[in-house]
């Protein structure tokens, strides 16, 4: 999954993954919409059953990955939490007719919090890994890039020319977010490097690589690129270099707590439905703009 730039650093003096802590410390939850849906099914059943009953969805989310989930710092309260992906959790709650509660966590503890129980959905900008579909249940895919960006390698330019492919990182230190799809790459399909370093955002990999605390970052390319656009002059460029991916690695996926088919297949109904009518590719193209003009992501 996501799963910002640096005046979001300074506005809320995080930018790695977390609101304020690992824990739920802040959260925000959303009335039901004039136009709420028709709800959930009186024959529904497990936790699905339990959101019915309390009539609050609680979404778990690392507001740090722009465009999908990422904080507006103009904005406080239940409004600072916006993207495409907070789009798509608001479509979910209106169709279930209930209120939405998001909770800002480190990425980390999102793969966590949600098999162990404590939210209701992870909806982050996750990737499909075989670790995330035994210990989750996951959605179809919700988004899938049309550019192919797929994912690769993040260096500065000084050393573009040096690092090119997974093989030239054996003299290099490299670094990416804990957790993430991008680990996993790492672990296989790098043959070697001089260190690898976890950081628990994609911002904080970034800005290791820029800060010279890293050579390089293995990054989802298309993400790494926006960055790149929104700060001129960062001096770091993402190589053409793409690691191979089978296509079950392939769209962004929501994840429920194992065994909770009921809830998941709800997600997959209203997944099929914005597939149809193309409305999550029209917030994420409307969210990168919204990121842009916003001025968040400058130096």
């Amino acid at each position: 999954m996501k799963k910002v730039m640096s005046t979001v650093l300074a506005a809320v003096t995080l930018m790695g993954c977390g609101s304020a802590s690992a824990s739920a410390t802040a959260s925000s939850t959303s009335s039901i919409p004039a136009d709420a849906g028709s709800g959930i099914a009186d024959t529904a059943t497990g936790r699905l059953a339990e959101i019915k009953e309390r009539g609050v969805l609680t979404v778990a989310t690392e507001p740090y990955w722009v465009p999908c989930e990422f904080i507006d710092p103009s904005k406080s309260g239940d409004d600072q939490y916006v993207g495409a992906d907070i789009e798509l959790a608001k479509y979910i709650a209106n169709k279930m007719n209930v209120a939405l509660e998001i909770v800002p966590l480190e990425f980390s503890a999102v793969l966590s919090s949600v098999p162990e129980g404590k939210y209701d959905l992870a909806i982050s900008a996750l990737a499909y890994t075989p670790e995330r579909a035994e210990a989750m249940e996951l959605s179809k895919g919700y988004y899938f890039t049309e550019d192919d960006a797929g994912y690769g390698i993040l260096t500065t330019e000084d050393l573009a020319s040096k690092i090119t492919s997974a093989e030239d990182l054996a003299d290099y230190t490299i670094v990416t977010q804990s957790g993430s799809l991008q680990e996993l790459l790492v672990n296989q399909d790098v043959p070697a490097y001089k260190e690898f370093k976890r950081v628990s955002s994609m911002t904080d990999a970034y800005l290791a690589v820029q800060e010279g605390k890293a050579d390089a970052a293995i990054v989802a390319r298309s993400s790494a690129q926006l960055y790149i656009d929104n700060n001129p002059g960062c001096g770091l460029v993402v190589q053409d270099y793409k690691f191979e991916l089978g296509e079950e690695y392939d769209g962004m996926r929501v994840g429920a707590m194992k065994g909770e088919t009921d809830l998941i297949n709800f997600v997959n109904d209203c997944i099929d439905e914005l597939l149809g009518s193309g409305q999550y590719s029209k917030w994420y193209d409307e969210y990168t703009e919204y990121a842009k003009n916003l001025g968040i992501s400058e130096n």
